[in-house]
């Protein structure tokens, strides 16, 4: 057996590796896969990349890019879910910040630097017109922590996947004023280039494994059922989700390697950019 560290957030786009993990799908290929939740986010499974203490990442398209770029020695091996990812913009609820417009001047929320809610931050800023220069953040690191700062005030707004912060908003404590959907897939599979040197070929059993889970995800019987509980969502939201979702089992093109990496460098998120030979594959 090998064994294989993975780390994701602990959310429903997820739930097929743990699928196979509970269903001994990888166990019955010869790996020992551990999984991880990391509710931190991207920025934390980029650290834990950089750092050995995993093996593969489950990640954000643009957080693993903007690292890779700085020196994360991983690579890209494959695009997990090929559809944007919807941000929902979060305020607290109450009479303030009726509206996105109000945001302009206010202060971001982010679970850390290099995260998906920091970097989405800033495409939400350029793309409404606002000085991304003058953006002022709030590190929150987890959904909890974010409830907190939007409610005592230490911050003005969140953005955080739109469906997984639902519930928050029909308890009423936040609430959404707008969505900014990611202009790219949303989650890739990133690998250590230790680990893909010395287990190349237990990388290609993992990936079929899970593209064979994927591939039939959506007809598994209940699995708006399986979902709604295992996450704490509503079956109808997670009926809308499962409509706006589409799982990938390809490999991520050059094209909208660079379209990411072009965003990010005008953005100045990035200060130079990563030869797509290097970064995927």
């Amino acid at each position: 057996m090998t064994a294989l560290k993975i780390a994701g957030v602990p959310e429903h786009f997820n739930l097929p590796w743990h699928l196979c993990i509970e269903q001994g799908k990888f166990a019955g290929v010869g790996l020992d896969v551990e999984w991880t939740d990391v509710p931190e986010g991207t920025g934390k499974l980029c650290q834990m990349l950089r750092d050995g203490s995993t093996d593969i990442a489950v990640i954000l398209t643009e957080g693993i890019i903007k690292d890779i770029a700085a020196g994360n020695e991983s690579k890209i091996v494959q695009v997990y879910v090929g559809s944007p990812l919807i941000w929902g913009i979060h305020v607290a609820a109450g009479p303030n910040h009726r509206s996105l417009q109000d945001l302009q001047d206010g202060k971001v929320a982010i679970s850390r630097y290099g995260s998906g809610s920091h970097l989405m931050a800033i495409v939400n800023a350029k793309q409404q017109g606002w000085d991304t220069t003058a953006l002022r953040f709030e590190v929150i690191n987890t959904l909890d922590g974010a409830v907190e700062a939007l409610s005592t005030g230490k911050a003005d707004y969140f953005m955080w996947e739109r469906f997984m912060t639902k519930p928050i908003v029909d308890a009423g404590v936040f609430r959404r004023v707008g969505d900014c959907p990611t202009p790219w897939p949303c989650f890739v599979i990133a690998v250590r280039n230790e680990v893909l040197e010395t287990h190349a070929d237990e990388i290609g059993t993992l990936l079929d494994s899970i593209n064979q889970m994927t591939t039939g995800f959506k007809d598994l019987p209940d699995i708006d059922h399986i979902l709604a509980e295992r996450y704490n969502q509503q079956t109808e939201d997670i009926r809308e989700w499962l409509k706006l979702t589409e799982w990938s089992q390809k490999t991520l093109d050059s094209n909208t390697f660079e379209k990411v990496q072009d965003q990010l460098f005008e953005l100045k998120i990035i200060e130079k950019k990563a030869a797509f030979e290097t970064a995927a594959g």
